[in-house]
């Protein structure tokens, strides 16, 4: 073993004559690196650990290694590796081993990251540096994800319930809750809930109409508000407040009145959170507004996949956003062009109604009108409010639908009856575009508007579709279209060509093959619900698939989606634009073996489901 009794002096002198480090003053910064001997053979960082720290190679040789796929890459003196300096791609795979005697220096990835912000210049050179200016506030605002996400509703409830009588005057309640020092009260009436009163209220319908604050707090009550049960999860509370744009939420145990909890209470440790940029929707009164605002969803993903969200938690919360801008941009066309002249629903389509929704989506969407419809009454205004909408999707970052599955062509704008002739037409001729358009708009959910006209006709859909197995079995082979890239003897197959050559395509040869086999469940049993997960859930107690394949379909589904959330959070923080293709020098071992396992569990289920269908077992 060579020693080095001058370590500090070699580094210093290395410093002084590097092409990066020279910028800087050598002695000052070479007190901020640890020095380590090595010999031959260390190993220096782990599979896995890379991230941990920067290292810089000063004497002797350092191998950067992919065992798995057979690659290595050797450093000289000078050359650097680890957290900031190794592509963020292999910061999970490569491992850091000593091939020959030498020394180290390390550098911390707090000092990396502070040495950037005071030197802007130094960012250039270390690709895989966080761009988050601060790394204490993206970990202190994952762990707020984290806790939302875990903790029950009934942990957020700070006291006992305030009740008064449905009767109680406007001016008494109004007293109680100023000494109380509450922002609401709950009305219950011989121990059942009748309604809230908010602050809001008193507010916008009692004093700003000046209305006579001896009449009774039921007639500025929401009656039969919506409610949470104690056990259910914070996050559910936050997918509520969001959507619906309230604040307030009444929690039961059972029957029983358990308390309310509020918007502070889930969101005040964490400004990112889905309540507050939800919340912020609905005060703009422009497009720039909420332009401003749909930039903030990648920064909300990145603190999900920080915090070690679910995909199934993350894809309700980024749709919720998105639910919200829709329903805002509904607002203002109505604001604009006054209010519409028949009834309608817009419907969300594809990944938003299934609530599984990434910082990278484009939009499908269409509007079931009233049948009172007429073209030549009506047809001006639906017009040019589906493309004000559509419009003001695209310029928030969802990107007009290639195929043009939106409310603003004219196909897919049309009464409630025509709709149900598309269905009819889709089930009983199941011709490629029929089957294409069938996965597209079965997957259906009502946004803003009069649910009641999407609702009634999915219900005659899924009674056409349950048992009908000529169309079942066109739509079996439509979904095994797509296929896990699974080679003869198990091997991942990667693509072959193009500017993605080498990576894997999580979304169409992993997801989409799950949320293919899920719809096809679904329409086999009539079961209404629309997120893959749930579909799955409900599938397997209506006999569509055994509970066993089920659980294994949601796990890969989880595993699959989790990582294309990981990655895109990973580019986004590169300044990246998201995408769908992940190479495997970004996953470990461990995540490669799983990912085989995920690719074989569907390809396994779809050879099952093509089998039954044809040889007509059902």
């Amino acid at each position: 073993m060579k020693s080095f009794h001058d370590a500090l002096p070699l580094l210093q002198s290395m410093l002084a004559s590097h092409r990066i480090w020279g910028q800087l003053d050598a002695k000052t910064l070479a007190l901020q690196w640890q020095l380590e001997t090595m010999e031959k053979g260390d190993s220096l960082l782990p599979q896995g650990r890379l991230h941990a720290r920067l290292g810089l190679v000063v004497a002797g040789q350092v191998d950067l290694a992919d065992q798995d796929l057979d690659i290595v890459v050797h450093l000289q003196p000078g050359e650097m590796f680890g957290s900031g300096a190794t592509p963020s791609q292999h910061l999970n795979t490569w491992q850091a081993t000593g091939a020959a005697d030498g020394l180290v220096a390390w550098l911390a990835p707090a000092e990396l990251q502070a040495l950037c912000r005071d030197n802007a210049a130094l960012g250039y050179h270390f690709p895989s540096l966080p761009a988050s200016a601060s790394l204490a506030t993206a970990v202190r605002d994952s762990q707020s994800v984290l806790t939302l996400l875990n903790t029950p509703v009934r942990a957020l409830i700070k006291r006992e319930p305030i009740a008064l009588p449905p009767h109680t005057s406007i001016r008494a309640g109004a007293q109680q809750m100023r000494e109380l020092r509450v922002s609401s009260v709950l009305l219950v009436e011989q121990g059942h809930l009748f309604g809230l009163v908010t602050d809001r209220d008193l507010r916008n319908r009692v004093v700003a109409q000046g209305l006579d604050t001896d009449r009774p707090m039921s007639d500025i009550a929401t009656l039969a508000p919506m409610t949470l049960q104690a056990q259910s999860p914070a996050f559910e509370a936050l997918l509520l407040m969001a959507r619906h744009n309230v604040h307030h939420v009444p929690v039961m145990e059972g029957n029983r009145i358990a308390g309310m909890i509020t918007a502070t209470d889930l969101t005040e440790q964490h400004s990112s959170s889905a309540v507050y940029l939800a919340g912020d929707v609905y005060k703009q009164t422009a497009l720039e507004g909420l332009v401003r605002i749909s930039a903030k969803v990648k920064l909300l993903q990145q603190h999900l996949a920080a915090a070690d969200a679910s995909a199934y938690s993350t894809g309700h919360i980024v749709t919720t956003i998105t639910d919200a801008l829709t329903t805002r941009l509904i607002q203002m066309a109505e604001a604009q062009m006054g209010p519409p002249p028949v009834d309608y629903v817009w419907v969300a389509a594809g990944s938003q109604a299934r609530s599984e929704q990434t910082a990278k989506s484009d939009q499908d969407n269409c509007l079931v009108l009233d049948d009172r419809y007429d073209e030549g009454l009506h047809g001006a205004y639906f017009s040019a409010f589906s493309r004000f909408v559509c419009d003001g999707l695209a310029a928030c970052g969802y990107i007009h639908c290639p195929g043009e599955m939106m409310a603003m062509t004219d196909r897919w704008r049309q009464p409630r009856q025509r709709w149900a002739q598309y269905f009819r037409q889709w089930v009983d001729t199941p011709e490629p575009m029929a089957l294409m358009l069938t996965c597209v708009f079965f997957d259906l959910r009502a946004i803003h508007g009069k649910a009641e006209l999407l609702e009634s006709l999915r219900s005659e859909v899924l009674q056409r579709t349950r048992g009908n197995s000529l169309f079942l079995a066109h739509m079996v082979g439509n979904a095994l279209k797509h296929r896990p890239p699974l080679g003869l003897f198990g091997s991942i197959a990667r693509i072959r060509g193009g500017e993605n050559a080498g990576a894997i395509d999580l979304k169409h040869s992993g997801i989409v093959p799950i949320v293919d086999l899920a719809r096809v469940y679904a329409l086999a049993g009539g079961v209404a619900a629309v997120n893959t997960h749930d579909r799955l859930e409900v599938a397997s107690v209506a006999g569509e698939v055994s509970s066993q394949s089920a659980r294994d379909l949601r796990d890969a589904l989880e595993f699959l989606s989790k990582l294309r959330i990981a990655h895109q959070a990973r580019q986004m923080a590169q300044g990246q634009l998201p995408d769908n293709f992940l190479a495997l020098e970004e996953l470990s071992n461990f995540e490669r073996s799983h990912l085989k396992e995920a690719f074989l569990v569907v390809q396994t289920l779809q050879g099952v489901l093509g089998q039954r269908y044809q040889t007509g077992r059902y």
